[in-house]
């Protein structure tokens, strides 16, 4: 130690030094968290909006007759039913059961055979190359760890088969929104955007030359979904009854805090809305990706 240091000085840089260090995201504390707002509301009724998006995925994967296909953060199964509709065998996770539950249950109505199975998007329980094809519709985006759910997709899939994304992109309506709701109630510090993985660039560095040295060919395609309700009244009751973030958001608030929330939501639904007064569809892009598995 240099004489001129006291241990008095020390302990005091050490400390100034600690504090200024950001602490590392509890990111078991996090999905803890993620996990009881997936589950508060009811997505489903959100969920099956999204159907449409789940075929057009399964289309431009070539999801294939009996083929092994793995859908990641599957919610109650959109991805899920279109892959079984071509006659793929299915294997469905999530981690909130109840929307697996969900997702059993339309698949029972169509008379589909699906294995559902609870499961963590950043820790898949299945061996590498188990699968032909993995897909996630607005799921694996809101997993905090971005690299270790792209790695676990990269594992499971055997080389030469297909990952097929829908990401809600930053700049698209539902990218707004999340940034409404976070200027009223804030993410986790240190969790990034789960609209990153709307980001071409951010998906490249995932999956392409960023992902152990080029494992994937990534190709993206922006596409648009329009969100149709009776108004925008309409869209922010359902969202905040249902919709899992939007609902929590809500009921974080006090009761000035939560008009003031409606007030924003229904600008941006002025803003956006391509319907005029009589209705409401607002355009939400989102980047539709195929990931070839080299």
């Amino acid at each position: 130690m240099n004489p001129t240091v006291t241990p008095a000085d020390a302990t005091k840089a050490a400390a100034t030094t600690a504090a200024a260090t950001p602490a590392a995201p509890d990111f078991t504390a996090i999905k803890q968290r993620q996990q009881a707002t997936w589950a508060s509301g009811d997505y489903a009724v959100v969920g099956t909006t999204l159907q449409i998006v789940g075929e057009q995925l399964a289309e431009v994967v070539d999801v294939r007759a009996g083929e092994q296909v793995l859908d990641v953060a599957a919610g109650n199964g959109n991805a899920t039913l279109a892959a079984a509709r071509r006659n793929a065998n299915v294997t469905s996770t999530d981690y909130v059961p109840a929307l697996l539950e969900r997702g059993s249950a339309r698949a029972a109505a169509e008379g589909l055979e699906v294995k559902f199975l609870p499961a963590d998007a950043e820790n898949l329980p299945f061996d590498d190359g188990r699968f032909d094809i993995v897909l996630s519709t607005f799921g694996v985006m809101f997993a905090p760890q971005h690299e270790r759910c792209a790695a676990e997709m990269l594992r499971v899939v055997r080389p030469g088969g297909r990952i097929g994304l829908a990401n809600w992109t930053p700049g698209g309506f539902i990218g707004r929104l999340f940034k409404v709701i976070g200027a009223h109630v804030p993410p986790p510090a240190g969790v990034r955007s789960p609209a990153l993985w709307g980001s071409e660039e951010h998906l490249r560095a995932l999956f392409g030359a960023g992902a152990g040295g080029g494992r994937a060919d990534v190709r993206c395609a922006r596409r648009i979904f329009n969100f149709r309700y009776r108004s925008a009244a309409h869209f922010v009751e359902v969202f905040r009854d249902y919709y899992g973030p939007t609902h929590k958001a809500f009921a974080a608030l006090p009761d000035a805090g939560r008009a003031a929330l409606e007030r924003d939501i229904l600008a941006l639904l002025g803003e956006l809305n391509v319907a005029g007064p009589a209705s409401l569809v607002v355009p939400s892009e989102y980047l539709e990706v195929v990931v070839s598995r080299k």
